[in-house]
């Protein structure tokens, strides 16, 4: 099986992210990382451009071990200078040449002729050897480039000492096919290939950037260029997390596979994010938040039954502990059955879990999103209220400005339906009075606290009360998304509680 190195560019080309600059210490944090998830080559950024860039590329250089490090040049001498000056403490420094091949380049940015750019590539490339024997040669715009051009390019740049020559997509305009053509024409045409590694370095302007690298790692490429996350210019670059796993998950069809330590996928896609400030969507392929979560019904029987059925990959093996089951309005009663069990309720009757079950969904109508506390608060309910003498029923509320609140309530009192109207100075105060009316309630509502049990606007607020009835305090608390309904459920069951007790005198009953 052939090992694929992985040439790791988010300091230098995915840091021209709009916003994402990082200071040397931030670079030098994530540099450290990298090694831990043995990067062959961290491209730690491009030295001639400021002296904060030179400085991060010197301090990974001398203080990260156990990788090549490597700076980018222009194919001129001063470009060149500056990074070896940066790298020259590294274990292993690698020199990295770009300058444009294509001719759209040519004419319209550089204003050269092809010999002219040849002769200057050649030029670069036996300068930077006189620093170090690691000297890669990027033919920026590849792509776009004549074919046969190209061939010459690297052919001559091998030649003159190049050990690795990349094939940029630079502005993501291939295509899978046309990318794994290319490499393999210039494996066919170039006599002196085997010479050097042949790298690739694919943008993701149309989505492509990791299909186009994978596909050219089939046709012979020896090295990827990618970043963490698929940060970078525009669109960004090919996914390192992504190249990894596809060549590991599928190593029979691609018989290559990297030296990357997959543990520590997660947790480096996790610290360039937060350094950054660039968050990570949550279907993104291998470390967004639903890479390994499942809401569907059918996907979660399926998983509980087997994990492969639905899952390819292993989520430990990037570094998470395990997948997540979704409960939402898709999701079916084993999944529900199996979150009840993992949040301590492993003893309730198939009643009772129906019940719930039929109350999780009817929830799942008005929340979008499901935790472990709203379905702890209606286990609770669904237990306590078969010995209850009052069951809520329903709630209607009028509030507004100019108007007194008004509520109207409907309750079971020993199987009875009831119901009564009252008013207050609030929402909550009417419903009160309402329910005090109904019950004949002698007791005194001393406390009532509110607070969100989850996050958002469509949050499960939770109401506790503390009611006092000849000298006997009792607390309650009840939770809905409509915090008024949880106050009238709160302020019930702290009266179920007083009932048990025998100390509330009904009303008419």
């Amino acid at each position: 099986m052939r090992i694929i190195k992985v040439f790791d560019t988010t300091l230098r080309d995915g840091e021209q992210s709009p916003g994402a600059t990082m200071n040397v210490e931030e670079k030098l944090k994530i540099a450290r990382q990298l090694a831990r998830l043995n990067v062959d080559i961290i491209e730690a950024g491009f030295p001639i451009t400021s002296q904060g860039d030179f400085d991060a590329v010197k301090r990974i250089a001398d203080e990260v071990k156990g990788v090549t490090v490597c700076g980018l040049a222009r194919a001129v001498e001063k470009d060149i200078d500056r990074v070896a000056g940066a790298v020259k403490n590294a274990e292993s420094g690698r020199i990295h040449i770009v300058i444009a091949t294509s001719d759209i380049h040519l004419k319209y940015k550089l204003k050269m002729d092809r010999e002219a750019v040849l002769a200057m590539s050649v030029k670069a490339v036996r300068h930077a050897r006189k620093y170090t024997n690691d000297v890669e040669f990027s033919a920026e715009d590849a792509t776009r480039s004549d074919w046969d051009y190209l061939c010459r390019v690297t052919e001559d740049v091998i030649k003159a000492g190049a050990t690795t020559v990349n094939i940029p997509d630079t502005v993501g305009y291939t295509v899978p096919q046309e990318y794994s053509q290319l490499i393999a024409y210039l494996m066919d045409r170039v006599p002196n290939v085997d010479k050097a590694v042949i790298s690739i370095h694919c943008h993701n302007d149309l989505g492509l950037g990791v299909a186009n690298s994978i596909s050219a790692v089939l046709s012979g490429a020896g090295q990827v260029e990618c970043t963490i996350n698929g940060i970078g210019e525009r669109a960004g670059n090919a996914s390192l997390e992504e190249i990894v796993m596809a060549l590991k998950t599928r190593p029979k069809f691609f018989d290559a596979d990297t030296r990357i330590n997959t543990r520590e996928i997660y947790k480096t896609s996790k610290m360039v994010s937060r350094i950054t400030g660039m968050t990570v969507q949550p279907n993104k392929a291998i470390v967004g938040d639903n890479a390994f979560a499942h809401e569907s019904g059918i996907h979660q029987d399926g998983f509980l039954k087997e994990r492969s059925t639905y899952e390819i990959l292993n989520p430990e093996e990037i570094g998470i502990p395990k997948s997540k089951l979704i409960l939402g309005k898709h999701s079916g009663r084993h999944a529900f059955k199996d979150r009840l069990s993992a949040i301590g309720f492993q003893s309730l009757t198939e009643e009772e879990i129906n019940k719930a079950f039929e109350r999780f969904k009817a929830l799942c109508d008005q929340k979008k999103h499901i935790f472990d506390e709203d379905i702890e608060a209606l286990i609770t309910d669904e237990i306590t209220k078969e010995s209850n003498v009052y069951s809520f029923s329903s709630l209607y509320v009028v509030s507004g400005t100019g108007q007194k609140p008004a509520a109207k309530i409907k309750l079971s009192i020993r199987g009875e339906m009831r119901e009564m109207e009252g008013t207050g100075d609030g929402p909550v105060d009417a419903v009160y009075n309402a329910i005090k009316e109904l019950t004949g309630t002698k007791s005194e509502l001393k406390k009532y606290e509110i607070k969100g049990l989850t996050g958002g606007t469509d949050a499960l607020g939770e109401v506790m009360v503390l009611l006092e009835e000849d000298s006997r305090i009792v607390r309650a608390s009840a939770s809905d998304p409509d915090i008024i309904v949880a106050s009238a459920k709160a302020y019930i069951n702290a009266l179920n509680k007083l009932a048990v007790a025998g100390r509330t005198v009904e009303k008419g009953v």
